[in-house]
């Protein structure tokens, strides 16, 4: 179905564990050539690498991050420099950061947060403009930009999540700017934004609190990664969505319906 991703070159943050890796293993088994990011050391990944090059993929693990400006640059280039160009990034990276109701918020835990989840967005997408423009240029068909949203940026979040919650919305909002100021490059921008999802993020909720939140989504259980990982590739495929862009997928089981 996604035949037109094999041997695109496809960059995806956050990608060690989680929604992340899941999407990772996707685009390797479509034949796409993949570098994946993460805070963990390569000798921590060496397990994950040697499962996904079992497949027959090409993939990389570039460590990095990216809440600093200077690691995104520097992540841009060093996959740049080993795959000669770029046709998809997406910008996985991002998390909690921490929970504080508002009366507890100081500048700290702001910056970690914003860091975190749009700082690390932004100059992800910021340096990888060139490559992505070049590649829509010599191919002629669209590059793409896939950013990880939340439905906590719909819905505000829970309670001490309310920066993070923000974040995703600035998110949500920052692809829409980007729609107006380089469709005209042939560079597509759209969000995949999860619902509950069972990863890590959700893993110091007690029982209690999961079967509550469970009960609330029309399919009664959280997702898993492998249920938000097709729709990556969806967006990064030209000839399944090359007429779309500035959109958000929900990828939430009824959850919310916006």
């Amino acid at each position: 179905m996604f035949s037109d991703l094999r041997n695109k070159r496809v960059l995806i943050t956050g990608a060690s564990a989680g929604v992340g890796l899941a999407a990772a293993k996707a685009f390797v088994q479509s034949g796409a050539r993949v570098g994946i990011n993460g805070r963990r050391s390569a000798q921590q990944m060496e397990s994950v690498l040697a499962e996904l090059r079992a497949q027959g993929g090409e993939v990389s693990y570039f460590q990095a991050d990216l809440s600093q400006s200077g690691s995104c640059q520097a992540l841009v280039a060093a996959f740049v420099e080993q795959y000669g160009g770029l046709d998809v990034l997406i910008n996985n990276a991002g998390g909690l950061g921490g929970r504080s109701g508002l009366e507890d918020i100081d500048d700290a835990f702001y910056d970690r947060v914003m860091d975190l989840n749009a700082r690390s967005a932004l100059m992800m997408t910021k340096y990888a403009i060139p490559h992505l423009r070049e590649s829509a240029k010599l191919s002629g068909e669209t590059t793409s930009v896939i950013s990880t949203g939340s439905i906590a940026g719909r819905e505000g979040g829970g309670i001490g999540a309310g920066i993070y919650a923000a974040s995703k919305a600035w998110l949500h909002d920052i692809h829409r700017n980007w729609v107006k100021e380089f469709t005209r490059d042939n560079i597509r921008f759209n969000i995949v934004s999860p619902g509950t999802i069972d990863t890590a993020f959700h893993e110091d909720k007690p029982q209690e609190l999961r079967d509550k939140i469970a009960s609330s989504i029309a399919m009664g259980r959280f997702g898993r990664s492998e249920e938000v990982a097709p729709s990556f590739l969806f967006f990064a495929s030209h000839r399944m969505s090359g007429y779309i862009t500035g959109q958000i997928l929900d990828v939430n089981g009824g959850q919310m319906a916006p």
